[in-house]
């Protein structure tokens, strides 16, 4: 008979953590260099690879950690390595080359480490340091990306050493089912995929469903809007986070079996998720009788193919059954009938990325950011026309005057601001004026636009506001799986008008006609991308409507 307590002490969590961190400890100095997809196009493994040969070259293994790790924000700026030597201020480079990256090593690094951290940055070498007290990094509430940036995202171990999995431990050794669901539900989390259900409501209707014989819980790692990376940042900088937050779900809802769908243009995001899932089933955190109870998890990933659609929970679920990703109307909702007909939850990435945060460290304190009603924090994808574009994450509430003109610098080269788009295709864009609104569910629908995934797009004065409706009406018809003939037709006869305006041949009656088709797509439409596809004209149509009109071939020269 196997003795599974034996088993479990060979693998203690706590055990695991305490080493690590007396391995860490060790070490003088530890370079952390940024190797997420953004950075790795820019040549971060070549830059890893030259720090690694200085190391050797200087018989420095014992004293210098180099580590491979997560998007660190500032994607704008990369690639990024920041050096972290006892003694020292940490230091945060620039848009390194390899040229840089000698320099640093041996005028610096390797200079300070000889002088027991009494060195000073040669002067030749400033122009690539990044200020750490930039509003960019200081105004920040990270609780989903705390360890982005700052851990090996492919040993287990390290995330173990920053508290990784004591949030499960504590859920399966400590607390009911009910218990784990209850806490969600306090903790005030949404769901961060554009809908912003309760993810405690859904956890609560899902375990209320008896299990006959399985029951599933996916991540949704779908991520599909332009301008938005969030989902694939997290999967490369801290799957483990994810995974862990998977298996509460799973034990919540009383889950048998797990999958992941990310779509196949994230390979980095697979590759990470992969390693991390057979990393946990070495340490038997995956697999049966996990920390010894009676808690019996496995997961698997799907890829998916790069159809917008089913990013739609019901789509998503024909694709990891194999067939075509189309939605499927509701009610029967997952929760009763999903994959393979079982019941099934669906959560977000950043959803379950949030899970161990809330156990560990209380809902009461996740439930402290935010506002009334949308609590926790938010990463966004800042890009566009601003100084600093990258991953950030803020407390639900922060205004976008905050996050634009603070955290992203503004908008760069003399040009104003003119709106913010929120919300990818199925968004809708903030003019200027309401730069003082908070960012929060409620405040983006009264003004035609949703939070969406995270996607945080910045326009300044030279944009047309047509032609923008435009681009992202043009992806979701492209991008629409034909189902259902509200979508399928209506967002091409849309189209057919926008780009009829767009040349400067349109006439007053088809903004009319525009909004006619649009009002009907979003009553009739089987899934919300039908019933959100017309959000960018709706939305432009009514704060921009004489940049419209100004190309109608009925408006008077005067009134243009």
């Amino acid at each position: 008979m196997v003795d599974m307590a034996e088993i479990n002490k060979r693998f203690d969590i706590h055990e695991i953590a305490k080493n690590k961190l007396a391995e860490i400890e060790k070490y003088i100095c530890t370079i952390y260099c940024c190797h997420s997809t953004g950075c790795k196009s820019s040549g971060s493994d070549e830059i890893i690879a030259l720090i690694s040969q200085i190391v050797e070259e200087n018989g420095l293994n014992e004293k210098i950690r180099v580590v491979a790790t997560g998007c660190m924000g500032l994607c704008a700026q990369g690639p990024l390595i920041r050096v972290e030597i006892k003694g020292q201020k940490d230091l945060l480079f620039k848009r390194v080359d390899l040229d840089a990256t000698a320099d640093i090593m041996r005028q610096y690094v390797v200079p300070a480490i000889e002088a027991k951290g009494q060195a000073v940055l040669p002067a030749n070498l400033e122009r690539y340091v990044l200020s750490l007290d930039l509003p960019f990094f200081k105004k920040q509430e990270k609780v989903v990306l705390q360890n982005a940036g700052h851990l090996d995202p492919e040993d287990i171990t390290e995330y173990m050493a920053h508290g990784g999995y004591l949030a499960l431990e504590k859920a399966l050794k400590t607390m009911s089912p009910k218990e784990v669901v209850d806490e969600i539900k306090k903790s005030g989390l949404r769901g961060r995929g554009g809908g912003g259900f309760s993810t405690g409501m859904k956890w609560e209707l899902a375990a209320a469903v008896p299990t006959v014989d399985e029951k599933f819980i996916i991540c949704n790692g779908d991520e599909g809007d332009p301008g938005a990376y969030m989902d694939r940042s997290i999967l490369e900088g801290d799957p483990h986070a994810v995974i862990e937050g998977m298996m509460i779900a799973a034990y919540a809802i009383g889950a048998t079996s797990g999958w992941f769908y990310v779509r196949a243009e994230y390979p980095l995001a697979v590759e990470r998720l992969e390693k991390a899932i057979k990393a946990c089933k070495k340490n038997r955190l995956l697999g049966n009788n996990i920390m010894g109870t009676d808690f019996c998890f496995n997961v698997d990933i799907r890829l998916g193919a790069g159809a917008f659609v089913c990013g739609e929970e019901t789509a998503l679920i024909h694709s990891i059954e194999g067939a075509r990703g189309t939605p499927r109307p509701r009610p029967p909702y997952p929760t009763n009938k999903g994959l393979w007909e079982k019941p099934s939850c669906v959560n977000n990435v950043e959803t379950l990325a949030n899970v161990s945060k809330i156990l560990l460290k209380g809902a009461d304190w996740f439930a402290s950011f935010g506002t009334e009603t949308s609590k926790g924090t938010k990463v966004f994808a800042l890009t566009g026309q601003v100084e600093h574009s990258g991953l950030i994450e803020v407390p639900m509430g922060t205004t976008i005057n905050e996050i634009v003109n603070e955290i992203g610098g503004g908008v760069p080269m003399g040009k104003t601001l003119k709106a913010v788009q929120t919300g990818g295709p199925s968004g809708g864009v903030i003019p200027a004026e309401y730069m003082d609104m908070p960012v929060c569910y409620e405040e983006l629908k009264k003004l035609g636009s949703i939070m969406g995934s995270g996607g945080m797009i910045v326009i300044d004065d030279s944009s047309d506001m047509v032609s923008l409706a435009k681009f992202y009406l043009d992806f979701t018809v492209d991008e629409s799986c034909g189902k259902c003939a509200p979508c399928r037709i209506g967002g091409k006869q849309m189209l057919t008008l926008l780009d009829k305006i767009n040349r400067g041949r349109g006439k007053k009656k088809d903004l009319e006609l525009l909004k006619q088709i649009a009002f009907a797509m979003q009553k009739a439409s089987l899934c919300g991308l039908g019933q959100t596809a017309p959000n960018p004209v709706l939305s432009t149509l009514r704060f921009y409507e004489k940049e419209y009109t100004n190309k109608l071939l009925d408006t008077p020269k005067e009134e243009k």
